[in-house]
C-alpha cells in the first residue's frame, strides 16, 4: 500500500513526462494539463490504496485512456457543432454563410495543414511504427523506454533488468537500425 508521501513523489516524478506524452497526442498544451491533471487525479482516488510498486503502469493506463476519452468529447462536440451550424433560420440576413469559408485553423495545428499533408504525416509514421516493431524485442524496449516514455538509463535499465551499458547499447543499435531503415525508404528526421 503505497504512503500519502509515495503518491505524492510518483506524481511529482512522472508529471514532466506525462504532460509531454500527452501534448505529443493531443497537440494543445491546455488540453494536456487537464488531461494529466485528470489521470492524476483518477490515480489518487481510485487506485492509492494500491502498492508503490504498481502505481506506474497503472497510471500509464489511466493517462492512454484519458487521452482517449479526450478525443471522443471532441468528436461528440465536433458532430455537434457541425449538426447546429448546419441549420439555418428562415428569412437569415446571412443564408449562403458557410462557418468552413471563415473558419482559421490555429497556425501549427493538425486542422492547419493540408489533406496531402496530413496523409503524407500519417504514412511517415506508419513507416516509423512498423519499423520500431521490425527491432529486436531488447532494442525496441530500451528505444521505446528512453524515447517515448523520457525514462532515464537508469530508470530504463531498472526496468529492463539489464545494466545503463546494456541499455545505451540497445539504444545506439535501435536509432542506428531505424535510421539506416528510414534513410532506405527515403524519410530523413
Amino acid at each position: 500500500m503505497a504512503t500519502d508521501k509515495e503518491l505524492s513523489d510518483f506524481l511529482e516524478h512522472v508529471e514532466r513526462r506525462a504532460f509531454k506524452q500527452a501534448v505529443y497526442a493531443v497537440r494543445k498544451d491546455e488540453s494536456a494539463l487537464d488531461i494529466v491533471q485528470d489521470a492524476m487525479i483518477k490515480l489518487a482516488e481510485k487506485y492509492g490504496d494500491k502498492p508503490a510498486a504498481e502505481l506506474p503502469m497503472l497510471f500509464q493506463r489511466i493517462l492512454q485512456n484519458t487521452i482517449l476519452d479526450y478525443f471522443r468529447r471532441e468528436k461528440v462536440r465536433s458532430t455537434w457543432v457541425t449538426l447546429f451550424s448546419s441549420m439555418s433560420r428562415a428569412g437569415d440576413e446571412h443564408e449562403d454563410f458557410d462557418v468552413l469559408d471563415s473558419y482559421e485553423a490555429e497556425q501549427g495545428s493538425q486542422a492547419s495543414e493540408s489533406s496531402a499533408d496530413q496523409v503524407e504525416r500519417m504514412q511517415i509514421l506508419d513507416l516509423i511504427d512498423a519499423e520500431v516493431q521490425k527491432l529486436p524485442a531488447r532494442q525496441r524496449e530500451a528505444f521505446l523506454m528512453r524515447y517515448w516514455q523520457d525514462m532515464d538509463v537508469a530508470e530504463t535499465a531498472e526496468a529492463m533488468g539489464c545494466s545503463e551499458g546494456s541499455v545505451k547499447t540497445h539504444c545506439s543499435r535501435a536509432t542506428h537500425a531505424l535510421a539506416e531503415s528510414l534513410k532506405a525508404k527515403g524519410i530523413n528526421l
